[in-house]
Order: C-alpha cells, then structure tokens, then sequence
C-alpha cells in the first residue's frame, strides 16, 4: 500500500466517512480527466467561489503561482475532477481541504465549484489540513513542522497521540519539528530550496549554531550530497569528543578549567539538575561553550521512569 494510499484513508478516518472518489481523492497531484457532474448521489453542491472562506489552519504559507496556473488550464480543459470539502460557518462555507483547487478554480474564472459540505470541528479541520498538505511533495519541511507543533501545543497531546490521530509514523513528526531548532538562516534556505530536509537533519547533532551555518554554507558551495554531509558532521563530532574536557570535582590541568564563578555556576546548576531528575548527573565542560550533560541510571526501573520524566508517558514502556 502506498503512502498516499494510507493518507487518504487517514483523511476518511478523520472526516468519518468515504471520500468521493474513494482512498486517496484529495490529492491534487492526480492525472486530469473526463468532467464529472454533481449529482445527489454524490453529495455534492454548487457553491459559490466567494462563499467559501480559507481553512483558517491551513499550514501551507507559500502556493507556486505557475503551479496554479497550470492547474487553472487543466480545470479548464479537463473539470474538477475531484470537489472541494468544505463545512457551513452560518451563511458561508469554511474551506477544509482543497485550497489549490479553489484558487485555480477562481484564476480560471469560475463562479461555482462542487464540494461536499461535512460537518468537521476546529480540531479535525487542523488534522486534515496536515494530512492533505502531507501529501504534496512541494510543501517543504518546516511548514510541516509548523503545522505539527502548533497542532501539539494547541491541544496538549504527545507526538505519539498525533501520529495515532494522523496514521503516520510518530518519527516523522519528531525528525520534522526538530527541524524547528535549526537556526533562522539554515531554515530560510529550506524554505526557499537551498537546502533539503535530509541536508539540514545532518546538521541537527553538531548542536553549535555557528559550526551550523559554517556547514550550511559549504554545502552550498561545494554541492555536497546528503551523505557526504552527515559524513564530514561525524568527524566534526569525533574531533571534539577528543578535546580535554574541565570535569566537575576531577583533577585537570589548569588551562582546561573554568573560572571559579564559572565552577560555582556550573556547580548549581548540576545539582539542579540532580535535584529535578532525583539521580546523579555529571555535567562536563569542554571549550568554547560545549559540554556534556551525563545522566546516571542504576536499573532498568529507573531508566524508565528518567525516560518518562524526560519525554513523556510512552504507551507500552514500562513505565505507562
């Protein structure tokens, strides 16, 4: 089963009953074909292109006006062969999924456009909009990334919850909104397509914003291929692995060490940290700002319940 496949029945699951055109109709990137009527054995409506109000969580900020332009041509060649969905708002109508199809349809100077009406609340609305953007492969990665955290802080679920919700892998969530710490720089350049996802998902471990950008730019100079990156990002790492390290209560040299306000600093925030996890934690200093954060686990019982305290109540860990 494809992907697209499962993400149309995701969007079934949501709305609670069978797309028109059955798995999968919501995706826009289908080939055009013969015009269909709306009939009432469709469920479908006329509706008026000026009574249907953008989806208000729609997480697609940027639409290619060549790509609506073109897909304007094919409306016009070919019909809608797959309608909108929309949902009443009073006197007007709320635009759940289809809104490519709604701006080609308005290029192309229509004044009406099939759509099924569904009744849907503000939450489904922001579910399906995830899903149907998910399927379109030109939506780059930090709108999806938006979408999901704003989706998780709005309704205080986990990433896992949503993955459930959305029928999708709860890692795809998580590598995506990790995107999110990427400094503004590194994420303008996936936005405009100067950096993929994969190359910018290598750059995540370095940690440092400014080895972070320097690497940004040689990938950009010298096109250098995903694995290439996540190559040279490995040996960055081991080199500074290597570098001596300003342990809290150890001996070492005196160039390696931190000023005595820098100790007593660090020193309180190493029994915060003890304090908060109830375990013994060993927080290491290296060179120019980097560390290491060393948290100590003496069963399994209690690696489960630091894990819990860390990243949530996880279904079918011990734990939960």
């Amino acid at each position: 089963m494809t992907n697209q496949r499962r993400l149309g029945r995701g969007l079934e699951a949501l709305l609670g009953r069978p797309l028109a055109n059955g798995p999968g109709s919501l995706d826009e990137s289908s080939e055009p074909g013969p015009e269909r009527s709306a009939g009432p054995r469709d469920g479908l409506q006329q509706i008026h292109v000026y009574e249907i109000e953008n989806n208000p969580f729609q997480p697609r900020r940027d639409f290619d006006d060549a790509a609506i332009a073109e897909l304007s041509d094919s409306l016009k060649q070919h019909g809608m062969i797959q309608p909108l969905v929309v949902r009443r708002t009073g006197e007007r109508y709320q635009l759940i999924a289809g809104e490519r199809r709604l701006r080609a349809a308005i290029k192309a100077g229509w004044q009406q456009v099939p759509a099924q009406v569904r009744e849907a609340d503000d939450r489904q609305m922001c579910e399906v909009a995830i899903v149907e953007n998910l399927q379109r492969k030109d939506l780059n990665a930090l709108e999806k990334a938006l979408s999901f955290q704003q989706y998780l802080e709005r309704y205080g679920v986990t990433q896992e919850e949503l993955a459930g919700r959305l029928k999708i892998d709860r890692s795809t969530i998580a590598n995506l909104i990790r995107l999110l710490e990427l400094p503004e720089a590194i994420q303008q350049s996936i936005r405009t397509g100067g950096l993929s996802q994969g190359h910018a998902r290598a750059l995540l471990p370095l940690g440092d914003e400014r080895e972070q950008l320097a690497f940004c730019r040689r990938i950009q100079d010298e096109s250098l291929s995903v694995r290439a990156t996540e190559e040279m990002v490995q040996q960055a790492i081991r080199h500074a692995d290597h570098e001596p390290l300003a342990v809290l209560g150890a001996e070492a040299p005196r160039a390696a060490m931190p000023s005595r306000r820098g100790k007593q600093h660090a020193a309180a925030l190493e029994q915060e940290l003890r304090t908060a996890l109830g375990t013994k934690v060993d927080l290491k200093q290296k060179t120019a700002g980097r560390g290491q954060i060393v948290i100590h686990f003496s069963s399994s019982e209690e690696f489960d319940r630091l894990r819990e305290h860390l990243c949530g109540k996880v279904r079918g860990s011990k734990a939960g």
